[in-house]
């Protein structure tokens, strides 16, 4: 018995064993395609990356064929070295530079040798490409930019590094990658997949026919289109109106959260992110630690709200039965508090309900109502817990959830802060009464404050913001999108704060910048801007800042703008707010002379300014004392891709 166990053991294995020879033999070309390869020559073919058009269906990034020169190591033999770098013109020792770079990487694999030829200079190349062994060009599909704005929300593409290919090992040396804004977001979505082609080579290297009759070849699969949500022209004017300043626009439709405007200011034409000088452009924006043409002010920088977070205490107080739209408070110039310390306030009528202090920014109406709803809890603790909770219901204090690669989270300060900053527990009101005026700790981001007024508008509730709409023609229904998220706000108690915010532009300090045939309501802010300059805080001029929302009974646009160091509210972010909702919902300006205001007056020289010393924080990017510009070499008619 046992032996006819082991009969049938060593029987089975045998067949196993004879099985699978026969398979590797006849059925399965794995081991042939292996021992073959030497003689086989992998050429990839890239894909169309995915367009993108806006809202309306304008093409806003394209692509245009372009060739890289690549290298195979160890196929390279004796070649002239003078001819070579005549038809790439490059130095020989740049050449030199990036062979030893291509052997460092692999022997085997091809790296780029010079990326990105145009048709001209390509055609001249491809009649002696022959003469160098272990050289060949690669066709790629390379971006178009149809449009000169957006550059911050569209962003680049850039070659990829090892610690990419360390991760995904579908990318190779010399492969482009989408590192910032929508082109980074959607890599995956714009990037399609690579089709392969193989090919038989003769002894001298040199492909001679389809391997295997294409057998083993693989298509390229095209980028996906995508539709974003913004609005070309709107982003093309919104620029304009930026140009000469700092800061940062961002318009969101209330009724989807779809943003229509994002432009961060100071800004850059995309197009010299492409072409031969590619690499050497994106450095120089990147080291320009002076304009910082590449931090997007409207997703990253955080600043004191200033007026526009009142909106907010009312609201607050409303909804805590802290006071009622008829209370009244006196303000004399200011709000005194703590024995001799007063909150300084312009002259208005006083005393003033909710409507009128609303409309004229009445810092000691605001003030008291802050007091109310902190002190109206059983202790200063709970107060500014229960504070806490109704400000970031409106999504500020944290991540809003959108679909752009960058942003910062704000700070809306709690109970658990201030224990932090005065350990004793010793702290009242009247300690953080600057929060009251969007001062103080609290600091948000320009689309926090825009999806705020998006809240405010929509009475109670949000909609995440984002900026894809369609991919390939299909809408995007994702729930995180669609969903809405409400604020802890009763929608009851938004009508009389919005009046007050449509007093605004009536009869209070944003009256001069009217629109006719639109109701809008909005909030002026004048955030004070403070630094510290050789460890002295020092007070510099005031930021102009702006929200609002239009029409007031059927809102189609709600908009945050902020405008560094532009004095006062209705100075620039006021006047720009207004263009633009006017932009949006006609299509056309008639107030000209607000636009002519706009766009011939510029802060250069408010910038400009000799700060001396180290570089200092304001609120957000680090501002750095002003040197010599940076060099961008914007690619000409014939390598603008």
């Amino acid at each position: 018995m046992k032996k006819l166990l082991l009969l049938f053991f060593v029987s089975i294995t045998g067949l196993i064993f004879l099985g699978r020879l026969v398979y590797l033999q006849i059925f399965n070309d794995e081991l042939k395609l292996k021992s073959e390869l030497n003689a086989v020559k992998t050429v990839f073919d890239y894909p169309e990356r995915g367009f993108i058009y806006d809202r309306n269906g304008q093409l806003m990034v394209a692509n245009q064929t372009a060739y890289d020169v690549m290298v195979v190591p160890r196929e390279v033999k004796a070649f002239d070295t003078l001819e070579l770098c005549g038809l790439l013109q490059m130095d020989k020792a740049d050449l030199i530079k990036q062979i030893e770079k291509a052997k460092n990487w692999s022997w085997r694999k091809p790296s780029v040798v010079m990326p990105q030829l145009t048709q001209m200079e390509y055609a001249p190349l491809q009649e002696k490409l022959r003469k160098f062994p272990g050289f060949y060009t690669q066709r790629r599909s390379l971006r178009k930019y149809l449009v000169d704005h957006s550059a911050n929300v569209l962003g680049y593409i850039r070659e990829v590094n090892q610690a990419v290919i360390d991760v995904d090992e579908s990318y190779e040396m010399g492969d482009l990658i989408g590192k910032s804004g929508i082109e980074s977001q959607y890599e995956k979505e714009l990037r399609g997949k690579k089709g392969v082609k193989r090919f038989l080579r003769d002894n001298f290297g040199r492909p001679i026919a389809s391997y295997e009759n294409g057998r083993f070849d693989t298509i390229p699969k095209a980028g996906a289109n995508l539709t974003v949500t913004l609005d070309s022209k709107l982003q093309e004017y919104g620029q304009q109106l930026m140009e000469n300043k700092r800061g940062g626009i961002v318009a969101i439709e209330p009724k989807t959260g779809e943003i229509l405007s994002l432009i961060s200011a100071p800004f850059y034409d995309p197009s010299v992110t492409m072409g031969r000088e590619r690499s050497k452009n994106i450095n120089a924006l990147i080291r320009d630690t002076i304009q910082m043409p590449t931090y997007n002010r409207a997703l990253q920088a955080e600043y004191a709200p200033g007026s526009p977070f009142k909106v907010l205490g009312a609201l607050i107080g409303l909804q805590e039965n802290a006071i009622t739209v008829n209370d009244r408070f006196y303000c004399n110039h200011g709000y005194n508090y703590g024995g001799r310390k007063k909150l300084g306030c312009h002259s208005h009528s006083s005393p003033l309900s909710m409507e009128r202090g609303i409309a004229e920014s009445c810092n000691a109406y605001f003030a008291q109502v802050y007091r109310k709803i902190i002190e109206g809890q059983k202790n200063s603790h709970v107060g500014m817990d229960v504070w806490n909770k109704h400000v970031t219901s409106f999504g500020l204090g944290n991540f809003l959830g959108y679909d752009l690669p960058v942003g910062r989270k704000g700070r809306v300060p709690d109970s658990d802060y201030y224990d932090k900053v005065y350990p004793s527990g010793n702290w009242y009101a009247t300690t953080t009464i600057s929060n009251s005026i969007g001062q103080g700790e609290v600091v948000a981001t320009p689309i926090q404050l825009a999806n705020m007024t998006a809240a405010i508008a929509n009475r109670g509730y949000f909609y995440t913001p984002h900026i894809l709409k369609e991919k390939d023609g299909v809408p995007i229904q994702e729930d995180k999108y669609t969903t809405k998220r409400f604020t802890t706000i009763d929608a009851k108690h938004f009508e009389p704060v919005i009046e007050g915010m449509n007093q605004v532009y009536k009869t209070g300090t944003a009256s001069s910048v009217q629109i006719p045939g639109i109701e809008i309501c909005g909030k002026t802010g004048t955030a004070e801007n403070f630094a510290k300059i050789n460890g002295v805080t020092t007070q510099l001029t005031d930021h102009s800042v702006f929200i609002a929302f239009a029409p007031k009974d059927d809102p189609k646009i709600a908009i945050a703008v902020f405008i560094e160091n532009g004095y006062w509210g209705s100075r620039y972010a006021a006047k720009i707010a207004s263009l633009m909702i006017e932009k949006h919902l006609k299509g056309e300006i008639t107030r000209t002379d607000l636009e002519d205001w706009v766009l011939n007056h510029t802060l250069e020289e408010e910038y400009a300014k000799p700060y001396s010393g180290k570089p200092f924080q304001i609120n957000g990017p680090p501002v750095q004392i002003p040197g010599p510009p940076v060099s961008i070499q914007r690619p000409n008619s014939e390598n603008k891709f």
